[in-house]
């Protein structure tokens, strides 16, 4: 509506459309932005990082069990177990961590495009009002 009060006195309608679709295109973009910016960028970050922070545990547990028979020179239960389960626990607290992370990141994603496809609709649908519009304008004058 401001596009079609501003371009009142020009008889170019198409270049009022034009103007007012990319108007409602800036408008979808940034929203768009909005609703990416948060805790989403937090969320994928954790949920890419925190495997490998378990896998880091886990070569940690396993190299302690390494040097556990290489201290002890035998390759006993009781030597290597610790470091097994050093690197079970880690792999297993990293696991806990990065997969509802990952699953709370691809909801809150398939949400905000959701919500952004809604909107680039909402905004087509203004385009062809406004198109309408004016062409019922443009054929009253013609009248």
């Amino acid at each position: 509506m401001a596009e079609k009060t501003l371009s009142a006195g020009i008889h170019d309608l198409n270049g009022t459309q034009d103007r007012a679709s990319f108007r409602l295109e800036r408008v979808v973009a940034s929203i768009s932005r909005y609703m990416g910016r948060g805790n989403n960028g937090y969320l994928a970050t954790i949920g890419a990082i925190y495997p490998f922070i378990g896998l880091f545990g886990t070569v940690w547990g396993i190299m302690n069990s390494f040097i556990g028979i290489a201290h002890s020179q035998t390759t006993n239960l009781a030597v290597v177990a610790p470091g097994i389960a050093e690197a079970l626990l880690a792999t297993a607290i990293g696991l806990v961590a990065a997969i509802p992370v990952v699953v709370i990141y691809n909801l809150f994603a398939r949400m905000i495009n959701t919500y952004r496809g809604q909107l680039g609709d909402v905004a087509a649908q203004a385009t062809v009002l406004l198109g309408r519009g004016l062409d019922l304008a443009d054929s009253k004058k013609e009248r």
